[in-house]
């Protein structure tokens, strides 16, 4: 029997006989036609072979067989060569995969991957180069992520600071890290976000006691031995809560007094600019607020009172000059280490709700301001909220640029309230904006 690949060339060579036959019998017809009806004999009774006799002369039926058979031995023939061209193309890729995953592991085989490139050698330590070169995965390429290698991630503008980069590199392995928490925190505002990992361990708070138990710890200031001190000007939360009775800017001067006004934090629904935590909690369903983010969330009061109803917020937050993250902590919350630039560690449509409280402001340039307002857009599900909380700026931004920005990203205004920035003076025209939108359904 003949194989599959033949078949079908059997198939197509019968149907041209047929049409060839076809084609003859029309050609052999008029010609009769022709010689009976234009002939010089008068005669209709002549031999029919009288007429065809000649017909092999016009026609070759040998030599178009010839030809055809012809045609389809180059036909196949050009088949096999194409057929081999592609089994020699598959192999040189192969070896060349080979070639590159050889070369691959021939750098991989030394701990020290930059040994043929003097000048990184000389410019990085040995953990900045194994924070900076790629790692080969043990099990080989990995579908998930496209590579046989992985490479640790830090912020694009750490490059920019070669010389503080290598400063937070330098620490003994093993042992104990710089206490350097201000000098990070400043590479990360400058856009080295994230900073590398390092190995080696943060200075633990001396006295150390086991934290107060939920609910107590929500609003009870935690003792002055849960944190290290060393980075900050003050060196107690005694210390914190008094700075509202000194001069001077401090960020969130007042947020570390948990009898103070933090108490009354977000109870009572205004008819302004002050929204209650129940009536926009009312706005949806009950039950269906329960995961979100609070960004800029200072001390975490934010996050309790949503707490105490049953909704789990991460907080964002910066230590400036104060214990923002281990505070929040310290009250039995969750708390991220993370600027206002950064891009949100949350994947699309999953947070219920969103708030920030004077963080989104005019102090941020408006190119970085309109990417956080669609990164908000982006982690917040269909039908989620965004709590924008006394957002302030000069009056002459509020209708010019940051009112058609909000609008553009396209949120449903549920609230929308202006007032007066007075805690400056009226002389600045201040102005403040707190909105209650929410993501569209579709």
């Amino acid at each position: 029997m003949g194989s599959s690949e033949e078949y079908p060339k059997k198939q197509q060579q019968d149907r041209l006989w047929s049409k060839l036959k076809i084609l003859l019998l029309l050609i052999t017809t008029n010609i009769l036609t022709f010689y009976i009806f234009t002939g010089r004999s008068p005669s209709l009774n002549l031999k029919l072979s009288e007429y065809t006799q000649h017909l092999p002369s016009l026609w070759d039926f040998n030599s178009l067989l010839q030809e055809l058979n012809s045609t389809q031995a180059h036909l196949a023939s050009s088949d096999t060569r194409l057929g081999d061209l592609q089994k020699q193309l598959i192999s040189a890729n192969l070896l060349l995969e080979n070639l590159l995953s050889e070369l691959g592991r021939a750098r991989g085989s030394s701990d020290d991957r930059t040994e043929e490139n003097p000048e990184v050698s000389e410019k990085w330590s040995d953990e900045m180069k194994l924070v900076l070169q790629p790692h080969k995965l043990p099990l080989g390429h990995s579908p998930n992520i496209g590579s046989d290698e992985i490479y640790l991630p830090i912020g694009a503008a750490c490059s920019r600071y070669e010389e503080e980069l290598r400063q937070y590199m330098s620490y003994e392995v093993g042992g104990e890290c710089p206490t350097d928490n201000v000098f990070a925190q400043q590479l990360m505002l400058r856009g080295c976000e994230p900073l590398p990992r390092r190995r080696c361990h943060p200075k633990s708070p001396a006295g150390y006691v086991e934290p107060r138990p939920l609910p107590d710890s929500l609003w009870t200031t935690p003792p002055d031995t849960s944190i290290t001190w060393d980075a900050y000007s003050c060196k107690s939360y005694q210390c914190l809560v008094d700075r509202i009775k000194t001069k001077g800017y401090y960020d969130c001067k007042d947020c570390f007094d948990l009898n103070g006004r933090e108490k009354n934090r977000w109870v009572v629904d205004g008819s302004g600019l002050d929204y209650g935590m129940d009536a926009v909690l009312g706005t949806k369903p009950p039950g269906t607020v329960r995961i979100g983010l609070d960004i800029g969330g200072g001390s975490g009061t934010f996050a309790v009172r949503m707490k105490e109803r049953d909704v789990t917020i991460i907080t964002s937050t910066m230590n400036f000059d104060g214990p923002f993250n281990s505070f929040i902590a310290s009250r039995g919350l969750i708390p991220i280490h993370l600027s206002v630039s950064h891009r949100f560690p949350f994947f699309e449509n999953t947070l219920d709700i969103v708030h920030s409280m004077h963080v989104l402001s005019n102090w941020i340039p408006d190119a970085v301001l309109e990417l956080v307002l669609y990164d908000i857009y982006r982690v917040l599900r269909p039908g989620g909220l965004f709590w924008l909380d006394r957002f302030f700026c000069y009056v002459s931004q509020l209708n010019q640029s940051y009112v058609p920005m909000i609008e553009k990203v396209g949120f449903n205004k549920l609230r929308w309230n202006t007032g007066r920035k007075l805690d400056r003076g009226a002389q600045m025209n201040q102005w403040y904006i707190s909105a209650l939108l929410e993501k569209p359904m579709t």
